[in-house]
């Protein structure tokens, strides 16, 4: 299908499986590729417009000059895409659910004494102003 070796589509295959991609759920498109590449970009549409219908990811691939690397290439591509897609929402949930636990855990008691010893520097600092203030204006 693609001209990769075979071991490298098949890997391809597997991993559109197991994320639920299939053939029948991409849209393909073949339009003119821009830039490097002589009369072979000039005439030939080698730039794969992909897109897959269920979550309305899109891609475009011009890679290569040949319009079958470009087509594995955009299928590689919009992979990972979805694959971000997908992991980034669990590790937004996991990152939120850590958040929470952090938040409702017991602070040590050093710690505790060490968010304390700031407070009193903090209000020494405080109190130092405005004793300052009231002297200005008193001149």
């Amino acid at each position: 299908m693609f001209p990769v070796s075979p071991e490298k589509e098949k890997l391809l295959m597997a991993k559109l499986d197991s994320l639920g991609i299939h053939e029948r759920d991409l849209q393909e498109a073949f339009v003119r590729s821009q830039g490097k590449g002589g009369q072979n970009v000039n005439k030939v549409s080698t730039c794969v417009y992909l897109k897959h219908i269920p979550t309305g990811e899109e891609v475009k691939c011009q890679k290569s000059r040949s319009q079958g690397l470009n087509r594995y290439y955009a299928r590689v591509l919009l992979f990972e895409k979805i694959e971000r897609l997908i992991k980034g929402r669990e590790s937004e949930e996991k990152q939120r659910i850590e958040k929470i636990r952090r938040q409702k855990r017991k602070r040590s008691k050093r710690a505790k004494e060490k968010i304390l010893a700031e407070k009193r520097l903090h209000s020494i600092k405080k109190a130092g102003r405005s004793i300052m203030h009231i002297h200005e204006g008193d001149m």
